[in-house]
């Protein structure tokens, strides 16, 4: 078991990849089982998310709280920062209404799941951005409406609920999270507890090929049937990633962050709440539906963006960087 553990993690970014490969395949060459695969997100992220967590000493999350600079360079990236990013984007395709709506609605909402998850396996301040989370979700739900009605008008906002939001809190991160600080206070005392944890960090690889897999199986072909009208906001996606790299580094450094603050700042600014927002999408009135579409393609370039991000977000921002920086401040 342990040669298995140690392949997995040598050789994750490959795993991934076919995992990406593999769902895709699966997805279009089995369309019917879609709905399986939906049913599964909640579950694999669920389970991806407890197994995340239970490597983050639930005692630190407090503290992490406290850390006002590093709260403040992330509320900055995401919710100034990327709004504008978003909104300079979204002029390419201002003149389609729902291909705007399904594109500003996903690219507004700054992720609260797996990118705990990816930022852990570049090594970033993952804690931080646990304790962020629940201030990361009251912050997009209360401004996202504001952005939207700015951006596109607030004609169709009258129609979206945004209960999603609540409930995605409750089941992707609060329940994970209980659930983890239960077996870490077990784990002190009996051995069936460290037994767990040990277990969940030895699938860690496992799991997260797992998510990968349902979520492409589950949305490839509902984006592969309607490509042609919603290609033209793929480059947007890709670049918004692109984008996000030196304004979070940027931004990062300008608040005198270490270099795992500045890797966390960067994935929460260029991840976004694709599978939180997609039910959101999907309510939306007649005459808008590709816009649900429109956020699973989101989904899809994302993740291929972050197994590329989790190999070289850790090149880009390392430790001799920010002692190179410390040694100029201290000789000045």
């Amino acid at each position: 078991m342990k040669r298995a553990v140690e392949a997995w993690d040598r050789f994750q970014i490959p795993l991934y990849i076919t995992a990406l490969i593999a769902g895709a395949l699966v997805g279009l060459q089995w369309p019917g089982s879609t709905g399986g695969f939906e049913i599964a997100i909640n579950p694999a992220l669920m389970a991806l998310l407890y197994a995340t967590f239970l490597g983050i000493p639930i005692t630190r999350i407090g503290a992490a709280l406290k850390d006002l600079r590093f709260l403040t360079v992330l509320m900055s990236v995401n919710f100034i920062a990327g709004p504008l990013v978003a909104f300079a984007l979204s002029r390419f395709i201002a003149g389609d209404e729902a291909l705007l709506i399904g594109f500003l609605l996903v690219i507004l909402a700054p992720c609260i799941d797996y990118v705990i998850v990816f930022a852990g396996l570049a090594r970033a301040a993952q804690d931080k951005l646990l304790a962020a989370t629940p201030i990361l979700m009251l912050v997009q739900i209360l401004l996202i409406p504001v952005f939207l009605a700015v951006f596109v008008g607030s004609d169709t906002l009258g129609s979206i609920s945004f209960g999603p939001f609540v409930e995605a809190f409750f089941l992707l991160i609060l329940i994970p999270l209980v659930a983890a600080a239960g077996t870490q206070q077990v784990a002190r005392k009996w051995q069936v507890g460290r037994t767990i944890m040990a277990a969940a960090e030895a699938i860690m690889v496992p799991l997260m090929m797992l998510t990968l897999f349902v979520v492409i199986a589950s949305q490839v072909e509902a984006v592969s049937d309607q490509f042609t009208d919603i290609a033209t906001v793929v480059p947007l996606y890709v670049a918004f990633l692109m984008v996000m790299i030196p304004i979070g580094g940027g931004m990062s450094k300008l608040g005198g962050l270490g270099f795992k603050e500045q890797r966390a700042i960067v994935f929460s600014g260029a991840t976004r709440n694709s599978l939180v927002v997609l039910p959101l999408a999907l309510s939306l009135p007649a005459g808008l539906e590709i816009a649900a579409v429109v956020v699973v393609t989101q989904t899809l370039v994302e993740l291929v963006g972050m197994v590329v991000y989790v190999r070289i977000i850790p090149l880009i921002f390392h430790e001799k960087q920010t002692c190179r920086k410390l040694s100029g401040i201290g000789e000045s």
